[in-house]
């Protein structure tokens, strides 16, 4: 089974119902089921690439048809974040559109910050906002291994990026996702995992559509295999020795966020 790391479960839902390899067909049927709505108002659908030359984002906006290619693990774990973060991504793609038609250079900054959290984002949350703090500052082994016991059950990590998802089919050393982190309550951690991630979207639908995010350096980098669970070899503290991947860096002052 392909989807065995504990950094699938955003989309496990939908991922225990399908076939074990990318189904176009399967996904489209799904998004027939359980319908969504760009923000101006076109169904969601998944549909094989066209030739006509329309830019990706505003075929989108125009017909709401996302192009899915066929047997492709990048689009289906498009196709499966457009289902679990339904109004992020219709965020995603308005913001796109209204970037494209501002006065100016058609591929804006803001636009590659969206493309940079749409391929590789992860939410990281926290009922302890010192543990924020530790990821901010790079200070690796403090978090994952000295504070291991409270980062599990004191923080949450949510994937949202369709290329991560692919990548974590085949793990390597040195995987990083670009992280927004959210200081959460005790009673958010509490909640049930389909509650908590409908919370995740829509404070990152609130985020991108305000344009909060506007330079490379409001994502923090995440090392993605020093997640506990997320690979069997960081059980050994000794896995956090690697500076090439848990690198070092300069303590960051610690940014604000909104508390759920």
């Amino acid at each position: 089974m392909p989807y065995v790391s504990p950094l699938f479960d955003p989309l496990r839902p939908w991922l225990d119902e399908l076939p074990q390899q990318p189904d176009t067909q399967a996904v489209a049927e799904l998004a027939r089921k359980f319908p969504i709505f760009t923000e101006n108002g076109r169904p969601v659908s998944f549909v094989p690439p066209a030739s006509d030359g329309m830019v990706y984002e505003c075929r989108i906006w125009e017909n709401g048809e996302v192009e899915t290619r066929p047997d492709n693990w990048h689009d289906f774990f498009n196709a499966l974040v457009w289902l679990s973060f339904p109004q992020t991504k219709i965020a995603i793609s308005a913001a796109h559109v209204r970037a494209m038609q501002a006065p100016g250079e058609k591929r804006t900054n803001q636009r590659d910050i969206l493309t940079h959290f749409d391929e590789c984002g992860v939410v990281v949350l926290s009922s302890q906002p010192e543990l924020l703090d530790l990821l901010r500052e790079f200070r690796w082994k403090e978090l994952f291994v000295e504070r291991r016991a409270e980062v599990v059950r004191s923080m949450r990590f949510v994937i949202f990026g369709h290329a991560t998802y692919e990548q974590l089919l085949k793990p390597f050393r040195g995987l990083t996702a670009k992280a927004v982190l959210y200081p959460v309550s005790e009673h958010w951690l509490s909640m049930a995992v389909q509650a908590q991630l409908s919370s995740v979207d829509g404070m990152l639908a609130a985020d991108l559509t305000s344009g909060r995010y506007t330079r490379p350096r409001d994502f923090q980098p995440l090392p993605l295999l020093g997640i506990p669970g997320a690979t069997p070899e960081n059980e050994n503290p000794a896995y956090y020795d690697d500076t090439w991947q848990f690198r070092p860096g300069r303590r960051a002052k610690p940014g604000a966020g909104a508390t759920a």
